[in-house]
């Protein structure tokens, strides 16, 4: 068990952050020993995967558990279907690889998103029309108060949209330890979203094919959002709301470019990265943080910002959006 340690490298925005206790669990077993020991027993506990989707705002007086279970096991298949258990410390992008790969549809489209496969049922992932709801077969997690497993069938991870059981109801109380996917042997292509369909014919793609639009993703998201590696950032960091169709008419005979896509009856989403940009916030930069100057929905951190200024920063810009659109913008990654 380490103590005092500094979460710099964590986490994708690049924000300092100390660690009260820290410590990297590679299995099943570990972890079990962790949570029977009496010494941590009644110590709050965070659980940290990719670091891709949480702000820093403070130093973490927990144990902080890196999650490092890893695995990729083909449990069953028959001629329509594979189906895959993964380790929740694998990284999401390898995971689609290996898929893309073996030839198994279903998750090309959410090709180069950072993270692990632990954190993604969590925010139900997704893009570019997929998200990973569409793919999960069973979520399994271990109990911090009793080190009981507990497997969750796909209804009972009350997936929505960037939302689930484990996000709210059960927040605290779990820890992912693997996700059962069932992924196609016989695709079907997801490309009217975005711009697959105009990558894929830059790319002088005529037939979509598994490979093809994971590659056209990965230029795509490589065209508009910076590495962490160079620009510390979290991707998106508001969802697209959604709002009523009443509510959009309004909105859409005030600012007729405005556009938006129909959800579920009554309902459609907008796109916050527009509102932001219209609200004139795109490429703004205060000091070492501020929005790229690509993409409106990434906030960013250019080397020597606080998580407590991007919190401001991403405060005003809600306050902006809602002033002048009548939109409620919510952010998509977590505050700590």
């Amino acid at each position: 068990m380490q103590k005092n340690v500094s979460l710099r490298h964590f986490n994708t925005f690049g924000l300092e952050s100390r660690a009260q206790f820290f410590e990297e669990v590679k299995s099943i077993g570990e972890l079990t020993d962790i949570i029977k020991n009496p010494v941590w027993k009644e110590m709050p506990k965070f659980i940290l995967g990719g670091g891709s989707n949480v702000l820093f705002t403070q130093d973490i007086n927990a144990l902080v558990i890196k999650m490092a279970i890893k695995g990729i096991e083909l449990l069953k298949e028959d001629q329509d279907f594979v189906w895959l258990h993964v380790g929740a410390g694998e990284r999401w992008h390898d995971f689609v690889m290996y898929c893309v790969e073996h030839d198994y549809a279903g998750v090309e489209n959410l090709s180069l998103i950072p993270g692990t496969i632990g954190a993604a049922p969590m925010q139900n992932i997704g893009a570019y029309g997929v998200e990973i709801k569409d793919v999960v077969e069973t979520v399994e997690a271990i109990s911090v108060e009793s080190a009981e497993i507990r497997t969750f069938s796909k209804e009972e991870c009350l997936f929505g949209y960037r939302e689930s059981i484990f996000k709210h109801a059960l927040k605290g109380k779990l820890i992912i330890t693997g996700v059962l996917f069932r992924l196609n042997k016989k695709a079907v292509y997801h490309v009217e979203y975005g711009d697959i369909q105009k990558t894929l014919t830059e790319m002088n793609v005529e037939s979509p094919s598994i490979k093809a639009i994971s590659e056209a993703v990965i230029r795509i998201r490589e065209s508009k959002l910076p590495d962490p590696a160079k620009i510390g950032n979290a991707g998106s960091f508001f969802k697209n709301p959604e709002i009523s169709s009443e509510q959009f008419d309004k909105l859409k005979s005030d600012f007729p470019t405005v556009p938006g896509y129909p959800t579920i009856p009554g309902f459609v989403k907008v796109p916050a990265g527009w509102l932001i940009e219209q609200a004139g916030w795109k490429g703004y930069r205060d000091g070492e943080i501020g929005v790229h100057a690509r993409q409106a929905l990434v906030l960013v951190n250019y080397g020597g910002g606080s998580g407590a200024e991007i919190r401001a920063l991403s405060e005003k810009i809600q306050k902006s959006v809602k002033e002048k659109f009548g939109v409620s913008l919510s952010a998509e990654v977590n505050f700590i």
